[in-house]
């Protein structure tokens, strides 16, 4: 028994269907999964064609028409008109409103459990708000439509995990955010979804927010009086965490695998050191040949996993996008949406 994937289409406009049509060309994905893509069936015609490969696009409308099939992709078909004049790399209303249609979809049909998880492809948050839908992104949308309070933004590569006490805020309010009820709930978030994927006892890093972790007192007060607090709790419940850990040295010593998971205190103190670790520039094009690295959503009552960039319109329709990111999201939703797999790992 596979799990069954939802996998949205992201902006039509941006590089989201190409890598989608890249990484199910692959054939390891059948053999993890049964993908089903949420998309206009013409959106993917035209990157199956200017990626210029034998796939077939087949339109399905219920997930049981699906046959899974290896070489021809399963489009559950959302038949939006009038993207057949959209151009590559250009912000529209109509794209961001078919980009939303399409993750609404998938949401529903993981919530009906007719799917086993989702996948999404990036969307661009432009498009999305001129197109009447004013959410910061897939994480608020899933939130909403699955009536989630508590939930976070987890960043996941093969050998690095963090997790954020808050995100889309400036940077002044993320400091005010910093409270220890919210790292305990994020940390918690992080120890279920490690054993998601199969780690048994997560040892979890929690970072400073000040410089060395305020070096007791000389660089700000939120490690004595939020953070400290609340690892001690944590470790009180029996989570093995360790903190608060200075920021510089955190996520080295997670990809070095000190640390199953990391806790940070705001949106860059994550992202920054994540994408230095799983971005690949070629100096010579200036350009990304290999992006790795997923975002998850925690704490909701279905499973999302998205690649960690953007839509890419620099060089969207061009047949360079790089599939990595998309075929370790799958990778990753694949996991934890086979709950068989995962109690054989913690029994291992």
């Amino acid at each position: 028994m596979k799990p069954t994937l939802a996998i949205t289409m992201g902006d039509p406009a941006g590089i989201g269907p190409e890598i989608i049509v890249k990484a199910l060309n692959d054939k390891k994905v059948y053999d993890r999964c049964n993908p089903l893509v949420i998309a206009d069936a013409g959106v993917m015609r035209k990157a199956v064609g200017a990626l210029g490969l034998s796939v077939r696009i087949r339109p399905v409308g219920n997930v049981a028409d699906a046959g899974f099939e290896y070489g021809c992709i399963d489009v559950y078909d959302l038949n939006y008109a009038g993207l057949d004049r959209l151009e590559y790399g250009k912000v529209s209303a109509e794209a961001g409103d078919a980009a939303f249609i399409a993750v609404k979809a998938a949401i529903g049909l993981a919530m009906d459990r007719e799917v086993d998880g989702t996948v999404t492809a990036p969307i661009n948050k432009e498009a999305l708000n001129l197109a009447g839908h004013h959410f910061d992104g897939h994480t608020e949308i899933y939130a909403h439509f699955t009536g989630t309070e508590k939930y976070a933004m987890l960043l996941a590569d093969e050998h690095l995990r963090v997790i954020h006490v808050s995100t889309h805020v400036s940077l002044r309010e993320a400091c005010d955010r910093v409270k220890k009820q919210r790292i305990i709930d994020v940390t918690r978030l992080m120890a279920d979804a490690c054993k998601q994927f199969g780690i048994g006892n997560p040892r979890i890093g929690i970072a400073g927010l000040n410089p060395h972790s305020s070096d007791n007192g000389l660089f700000g007060w939120e490690e004595e009086t939020e953070i400290t607090p609340a690892v001690n709790e944590l470790k009180g419940m029996g989570y093995n965490v360790d903190g608060p850990v200075p920021p510089d040295t955190l996520f080295a010593k997670a990809k070095c695998g000190q640390y199953d998971g990391c806790v940070a205190m705001y949106h860059d103190q994550g992202h920054i050191p994540f994408k230095v670790a799983g971005f690949g520039w070629d100096p010579q094009t200036g350009r990304m040949n290999s992006v790795q690295g997923v975002n998850i959503t925690v704490g909701l009552p279905i499973v999302r996993v998205s690649v960690d960039h953007g839509t890419a319109f620099d060089v969207a329709g061009k047949g360079i996008a790089s599939p990595d990111a998309m075929l370790l999201a799958i990778d990753y939703a694949a996991r934890m949406a086979d709950p068989e797999r995962i109690a054989s790992s913690l029994k291992n």
